[in-house]
């Protein structure tokens, strides 16, 4: 064998009986001494065991032999020397295969092994081969490990021990057994060929990079071998990547995947650590373009605590570029991160600055995020950000009625994906996720700001106490489709329960086709433009003729919003306006905008009292102006109710000589004792002769109101007096008559009786 070819690199010395020109007796650099005409050098021709080969006196403590060719090696690429040496005379040396390794100009790379392993010649007349495999990667079997800055080397062989003996040495043979290595990798470029150590102390970035920049480059992928690899820097494979091994890497330093981003990949490369693993893919999915989304591959990640998912990311506190996470489980298990954060502190409230509570004590200790109770606080208000230093606290809503000093507490809940560290999270997608939380978590908690958060075909399973929490405006668009949240408190009655399912501060909320099984809320809502449609909420209990709570609450007068199509069971749809800083009615839109058509309501054992529909003011002088109620089922099941709709006057009641624009009409009854209508049309007979009529109609107008308009009377039959004349005269009518305004008078010009049709409202049209 007198060549090997590797891609097209001639690797194989010149045989001896071509010359001693080309080898030297120092490093084999250029100008260096050569065995040309060396007196201790000679060629022969005829050894019994070599045929030609080299005759040498050993003259130097280490007697060098190189080859003064260039032979190339190239990261990835693994040469085995191999020389067959026997002592003829004299003292018995050691050989070892030993080289020079330089680079581009001619420049010696120190600090690498230059030697292989020494043999001792212990007989005279027996061959003894002696070889060292070189290349770049720090493998098994490797002798010289000189990772990717040589590109070549003068090899050769070097005597050591005494001088005065006489060796003779076969021609050098110089080989790629590239493929020994590589025999499992084929289409495969390793990390430690490019000078990986791999001993989870060295930096191993520059190998991973100049690995994946040959990869990418020949079409193959990139195998991370067994070992651990400290990553100091961000890393980017432009190729496909495969981890045996695993890495170390500071929490700020980036991991991206082009071509295989999900998350197995990433579970791969830490280890199995599920939890860092979606902490890292979620960084790379918000650092790059190249991804839209991030597949958790169908995986279970564990979690014993809350992920924060700024922190995770870590160089960015806003985005609003679309992107989605998507088919995954994160499961819950017990740990002490999911403990509720509770304090108590004193603040100061004023209605004219109504997002902001002043000097606080302890303020410092309060987390954002936190839900703030205590007198005069609505429902779901949350510590939206701090101010440590002014004592102040900032709120997602207003309060409606607290002291302008006292005692709040505060409670903060632990969540699954914990977006409350970033200040804007915007076009935001999760989707097909189940989010276990067995009653130890809540799900997820939005940005303070952000629009357009949507979450779909999602199972949120027994959260602690939320489903989805906005502490701010991050709610903007909320859009929830075709998602099952099922409470960890079905057992419980509704009274004792904690659980909401999620909670809006701005507008456009789209709720659709979902599904809310056992909470004490489905939903807290404030603003305007919600859309909630095609779902079912159900909140009822095993409790018979017991109370049942809110289901969906508005908590903005005006809503502008449409309840259409829902399976509305065991709970009431609830107008409130315990948001509002300065509740009494002044100037301003009060209750209405809303329209709740074709639904299915349904309840079952509860008291007689339940009213589906429920307007509870926080202040008086408030009216309806704008509810349509129409084309809905009502149904009450063993026992029935009194009637469908009321006004919670605990706090205040309505001013119900300002209603207006009310409709209550194609809906059914059942189970309900007193049907709710308006326009009320009804048949009134006056069996014996009045020259007043009294009438009343109030059982049928909406929420106990006023009768404020007539809009027709229309005799059914003769009108006749007390003579059993016809008369033929149109009567006066007098609305609002009666103790509680609910009555029509008719005053006729004489006594008479008979049968009227007349058709009475609640409101005025405008």
């Amino acid at each position: 064998m007198n060549k090997a070819i590797t891609e097209g690199l001639l690797l194989m010395p010149p045989p001896f009986s071509g010359g001693l020109d080309v080898w030297s007796s120092e490093d084999g650099t250029p100008g260096s001494a050569n065995y040309a005409g060396a007196t201790n050098a000679a060629f022969v021709p005829a050894d019994q065991d070599f045929g030609g080969c080299l005759e040498l006196v050993k003259t130097e403590n280490t007697q060098k032999l190189r080859y003064m060719g260039e032979t190339p090696i190239l990261p990835g690429c693994y040469l085995r020397v191999t020389a067959k040496v026997k002592a003829i005379s004299g003292n018995l040396p050691s050989v070892a295969i030993a080289a020079w390794a330089g680079k581009s100009g001619g420049v010696h790379v120190g600090g690498v092994d230059q030697t292989g392993p020494s043999v001792a010649l212990t007989s005279y007349g027996e061959v003894v081969e002696v070889s060292a495999i070189i290349g770049s990667g720090n493998r098994g079997g490797v002798d010289m490990v000189w990772g990717t800055e040589p590109i070549y080397g003068h090899f050769g062989l070097d005597l050591t021990g005494s001088n005065g003996g006489i060796v003779r040495v076969d021609d050098i043979v110089i080989e790629d057994i590239t493929r020994v290595f590589h025999r499992d990798m084929i289409g495969f470029v390793d990390v430690r060929d490019y000078g990986a150590i791999g001993d989870g102390v060295t930096d191993d970035t520059a190998a991973f990079n100049a690995a994946d920049a040959a990869a990418y480059a020949a079409g193959q992928s990139v195998l991370v071998s067994e070992g651990i690899y400290k990553i100091g820097s961000n890393v980017t494979f432009d190729a496909r990547v495969r981890f045996d091994g695993t890495l170390a890497m500071p929490d700020g330093a980036q991991l991206i995947l082009k071509r295989n981003f999900s998350l197995n990949p990433y579970i791969d490369a830490f280890g199995g650590d599920e939890v860092l693993a979606f902490k890292k893919a979620f960084q790379a999915l918000l650092n790059v373009s190249d991804h839209e989304s991030l597949d958790l591959d169908g995986r279970r990640i564990e979690l014993d605590g809350p992920i924060d998912m700024q922190a995770a990311v870590g160089n960015k506190t806003t985005y609003e570029i679309r992107r989605v996470i998507r088919n995954g489980q994160f499961n819950c298990v017990t740990g002490s991160g999911w403990n509720t954060g509770t304090w108590s502190s004193s603040a100061s409230y004023n209605a004219n600055n109504p997002f902001k509570l002043t000097n606080v004590s302890n303020v410092a200790n309060i987390a954002v995020g936190s839900l703030v109770t205590g007198q005069g606080v609505g429902r779901e208000v949350y510590v939206n950000s701090k101010n440590v230093g002014a004592g102040e606290i900032t709120l997602s809503r207003p309060l409606w009625g607290p002291n302008a000093n006292q005692t709040y507490s505060f409670e903060r809940f632990r969540y699954v994906l914990d977006f409350s560290g970033f200040s804007k999270v915007s076009k935001f997608t999760l989707t097909d996720i189940e989010f276990q939380c067995a009653g130890k978590a809540s799900a997820i908690m939005l940005a303070p700001l952000g629009e357009t958060f949507h979450v779909k075909d999602c199972f949120f399973t027994k959260p602690s106490h939320r489903g989805i929490t906005s502490i701010g405006s991050g709610c903007q668009d909320l859009q929830i489709d075709r998602c099952h949240f099922a409470s960890n408190e079905q057992s419980l009655p509704v009274t004792d329960r904690v659980s909401i399912c999620f909670n809006v501060n701005a507008n456009d909320t789209k709720i659709r086709d979902s599904r809310f099984q056992r909470f004490r809320h489905t939903g807290i809502l404030y603003g305007n433009g919600h859309m909630i449609v095609g779902n079912h909420w159900f909140q009822g209990d095993g409790v018979n003729n017991g109370p049942r709570l809110g289901g969906m609450i508005f908590t903005d007068t005006n809503v502008k919003s449409i309840i259409t199509g829902n399976y509305i069971d065991n709970c009431s749809v609830e107008l409130s306006n315990e948001h509002d800083p300065k509740p009494d009615f002044s100037n301003e839109f009060s209750f209405g905008g809303l329209s709740i058509t074709g639904n299915i309501f349904t309840t079952n054992d509860v008291a007689s009292w339940f009213n589906w529909i429920v307007i509870r003011p926080h202040g008086p002088g408030h009216f309806i102006q704008g509810l349509s109620v129409t084309g809905n089922t009502f149904k009450s099941l063993n026992g029935n109710i009194e009637r469908i709709e009321s006004v919670d006057d605990s706090i205040a009641t309505l001013d119900f000589t300002r209603t207006r624009n009310v409709v209550f009409e194609g809906n059914t009854f059942n189970g309900v004792n007193q049907l709710t209508i308006n326009p009320v049309t009804l048949d009134f007979n006056q069996s014996s002769p009045l020259k007043t009529w009294t009438l009343n109609v109030g059982g049928y107008l909406p929420f106990g109101g006023h009768a404020r308009t007539v809009q027709s009377v229309t005799p059914k039959g003769p009108i006749s007096n007390s003579s059993g004349t016809y008369v033929y005269y149109f009567p006066r009518f007098t609305p609002n008559s009666g103790t509680d305004r609910n009555q029509i008078k008719l005053d006729w010009p004489e006594t008479c009786k008979g049968t009227v049709v007349l058709t009475s409202r609640v409101d005025k049209p405008v």
